[in-house]
């Protein structure tokens, strides 16, 4: 809700909700956090919040949040266990807990709160599974009166990509109704009184960024919450659903929704001149914090090279497994003053970064002002924050997504990256189910190889290749290879073997 947005002054919220920043909305009793991500996170505002108001956030392996938190003056911080409730009042059926994703790999969860006898299911941007949700439900007692639920990613994949449009555009359907068919099969399951999608797609203001808003078209890759709810009316025509901009609000008991009257002029199927009018006088309005996020970033001072040099290795120390799963060679074409070409050698046994660099092949191609990259150099920002900022473009080759690599830059702490090693080490790989391809009967591992969600629940065959909904890696059925990342294998196997005679 900040003026400032996120992610160095490129993502604002869509539509603008500054309209809430009001004393009565920000007379609170509490704050929730569900993640460090910035559009979550709103560090000025909480700032600005009497000192007194708790802080409420999950227990992640790392401490990011709580250091940040710190750095504004939040030294109380109320930190969770999954599951753990925090009571809200004196009755003891009031309470609120909070669900982190399984895999810590991604450090994100949904909230649970239950108030004089209703209940509500906030994902956030986490991908919670069936078996979590279904464990939800029993704390609260049956069904959920509101479910919240996020069907839009946001990922600088294909964005910022050198793909043609046609492949940007084959890979952004892709993305987009993967993400919803994996909400869908949840809410089919779970069936809460009604369901609140929301997509929360970013909105892009800075000039050099502008054209990216082509993504909230209908279809494209950020879809807004009036198409998310078109799709599950279509395919869930029993759940009902409601659309919601800020300052909307619903009772929880008869289920009415109460429409903030600041949106009567407004609608999320404007066409696209009049939603591009929209975006430019948002854009105007907003200048003022997009030349401060530029201020806040200048360009880089001398011996930026060696720096970036010395960051780049570091990152080398933290994880022998992390660095076995990624060997690969990661040039970066920098632009500006002190800038070159910059090649990290990243794995299997070490990092090791080549300033004269250019020459060999490069499995990435991160192509970004200096100013950017010398925010994470410096400390003024982090590694997934830049990358969301899309203030870059890339090219991989081949073009194979590789986890551990961004999960390093990510996380860039030991004790993160040792949570995500102990979780996959636990995993086992023998825990089979059984589907039919072509006629044939296989066993599968139940789990997917990368981030461990249960193929029984987010799994999709589609001509010889099974899919996961969680985050749509592709395995062969025949082999058990993962197509499009850097990941282990599926185990594979017929479902029954004759014994010879």
């Amino acid at each position: 809700m900040s003026p400032g947005g996120a992610f160095l002054g490129a993502w604002f919220p869509f539509p603008d909700n500054s309209h809430l920043l009001t004393p009565d909305l920000l007379d609170v009793d509490l704050v929730v956090v569900s993640h460090e991500h910035l559009d979550h996170l709103d560090l000025d505002l909480i700032a600005g919040l009497p000192a007194q108001i708790p802080v409420v956030i999950p227990r992640y392996p790392s401490t990011i949040m709580q250091r940040r938190l710190r750095a504004i003056g939040r030294t109380r911080a109320v930190v969770l266990d999954a599951w753990q409730r925090y009571p809200l009042g004196d009755d003891p059926d009031d309470w609120l807990t909070v669900i982190p994703e399984q895999c810590p790999m991604s450090h994100d969860a949904a909230v649970l709160i239950k108030v004089a006898g209703r209940s509500v299911l906030h994902t956030n941007d986490a991908r919670i599974s069936l078996a979590q949700t279904r464990r939800a439900m029993a704390e609260v007692g049956g069904e959920f009166d509101l479910m919240g639920v996020q069907m839009s990613g946001a990922s600088w994949h294909p964005v910022r990509y050198e793909y043609d449009e046609a492949e940007r555009e084959r890979i952004s359907t892709i993305k987009r109704i993967g993400k919803f068919k994996a909400v869908t099969r949840l809410l089919r399951s779970i069936q809460p009184r009604l369901v609140m999608p929301y997509a929360g797609p970013p909105c892009f203001l800075d000039d050099d960024l502008f054209e990216l808003n082509s993504g909230l078209r209908p279809g494209g890759i950020f879809p807004d919450q009036g198409e998310a709810l078109a799709w599950l009316a279509e395919r869930l025509p029993q759940q009902p659903g409601v659309c919601l901009l800020p300052g909307d609000a619903v009772g929880l008991g008869d289920l009415e929704v109460f429409r903030d009257p600041h949106w009567q002029e407004f609608s999320l199927e404007a066409g696209v001149r009049e939603r591009r009018r929209y975006l430019e006088a948002y854009a105007a309005r907003r200048r003022p914090a997009i030349e401060a996020a530029w201020a806040a970033n200048p360009l880089p001072a001398a011996g930026f090279a060696e720096r970036f040099k010395a960051h780049f290795e570091s990152l080398g120390t933290l994880s022998e497994y992390f660095l076995a799963r990624i060997g690969m060679t990661v040039r970066f074409e920098v632009s500006g003053p002190g800038g070159g070409v910059w090649d990290a050698h990243i794995g299997p046994d070490r990092v090791w970064v080549e300033l004269d660099g250019g020459e060999g092949h490069a499995d990435y191609r991160l192509v970004l002002d200096g100013r950017w990259l010398d925010g994470v150099i410096s400390g003024r920002t982090r590694w997934e924050e830049l990358l969301l900022s899309l203030r870059f473009t890339a090219r991989r080759q081949p073009d194979r997504y590789n986890d551990y690599l961004v999960g390093l830059l990510k996380h860039a702490d030991r004790a993160a990256l040792r949570a995500v090693e102990r979780f996959e080490d636990a995993r086992d790989p023998e825990e089979t189910i059984e589907i039919t391809v072509g006629g044939e009967q296989l066993q599968v591992g139940r789990f997917c190889p990368h981030a461990g969600e249960d193929l029984a629940e987010t799994g999709v065959v589609v001509n010889g290749v099974l899919r996961c909904l969680g985050h749509n890696f592709e395995f062969d059925l025949t082999t058990g290879s993962c197509l499009n990342a850097r990941c282990e294998p599926l185990v594979v196997r017929p479902a029954y073997i004759s014994e010879a005679v």
